[in-house]
């Protein structure tokens, strides 16, 4: 396979698993905790988009581990926006 394809077939996932998944809204049994936070910060486009279509949906949860989740949010919004990367020296 040639770097290409492999790179199409990984930027194809990532889209549909983006677009097949919502932060969550009023958890009650789980707490979010530092991986869901990376999560929730990666979707937040998405989570934004369906928000200005009307749909209900949260742009993070409610019930969370609070500072790592925070800190995981953070470091997700950073990392779909790429991060210091993208910064021109």
């Amino acid at each position: 396979m040639t770097v290409k394809k492999i790179a199409i077939g990984l930027i194809l996932l990532i889209c549909i698993t983006s677009l097949s998944s919502c932060a969550p809204k009023g958890y009650v049994s789980n707490e979010a905790g530092f991986f869901s936070g990376i999560w929730h910060g990666f979707i937040i486009v998405f989570s934004l988009i369906g928000k200005l279509f009307g749909a209900d949906i949260g742009i993070y949860a409610e019930h969370n581990t609070g500072f790592f989740y925070w800190l995981g949010y953070i470091i997700g919004i950073g990392g779909f926006g790429g991060g210091g990367s993208a910064a021109r020296s």
